[in-house]
């Protein structure tokens, strides 16, 4: 515990650390271009902000083409402003397209936080979870099994159970087969097999069809 206690100490210092070199460099970087000041002091939280609302959607949202640019964009004025102030750029005559830049990061930074935050992908989750029984109804459409279980009176008048003995002679093989036709119709269709249906499939005369279903 203690370990894993020093390890998050040591990297919150080191964010501490780099989050305060970084937005000192921007402050740095505006102040030169001619934001003194208030709005000097802006320019960084501005661009952490924006860094920190890519990230967000890049973690936690669907469309990563809109975080990533952002990311990006945000990535570029932060590590820009650090590789300024090393040396790199003159701060006491600083060239009029950082100028430009830095008066219209304002602009870019409400634009992309703005897409940011109000253009969040919960509407179609909102859609998914409101409509899963219409994916329910397309998946359980093709079951009508309880419809035709539910009305089987029919069939079982069609074939009753107290009939006489039968007169025509059956073989046993033909009661056989019989059966496996009538165990596979009221496994498709959920009803019992009527003497009609029975005779047409086995091809035998109603008399015998009367015959082989009374012994089914």
């Amino acid at each position: 515990m203690r370990a894993q206690l020093a390890r998050i100490d040591a990297v919150l210092v080191q964010a501490v650390i780099a989050a305060a070199l970084s937005f000192a460099h921007l402050h740095d970087v505006a102040s030169a271009a001619g934001q003194d000041g208030w709005k000097a002091w802006a320019y960084p939280v501005s661009v952490d902000l924006l860094l920190v609302a890519a990230w967000r959607r890049l973690r936690t949202g669907d469309a990563k083409a809109a975080g990533w640019c952002w990311f990006v964009i945000a990535l570029a004025a932060s590590l820009g402003a650090n590789v300024a102030t090393a040396g790199l750029l003159d701060m006491n005559h600083v060239p009029a397209w950082l100028r430009i830049l830095v008066a219209g990061w304002p602009a870019v930074a409400f634009l992309g936080g703005t897409l940011l935050a109000h253009s969040t992908p919960t509407p179609p989750d909102e859609v998914r979870e409101q409509d899963p029984e219409g994916v329910d109804d397309q998946e359980d459409a093709p079951d009508p099994v309880p419809e035709l279980s539910s009305a089987p009176a029919p069939a079982a008048e069609s074939v009753p159970t107290s009939t006489p003995p039968p007169t025509v002679a059956v073989p046993a093989a033909l009661v056989d087969h019989a059966r496996k036709v009538a165990t596979e119709h009221h496994t498709r269709t959920g009803t019992v097999i009527d003497t009609t249906t029975l005779r047409a499939r086995l091809g035998v005369p109603m008399p015998m069809a009367d015959a082989i279903a009374a012994q089914l």
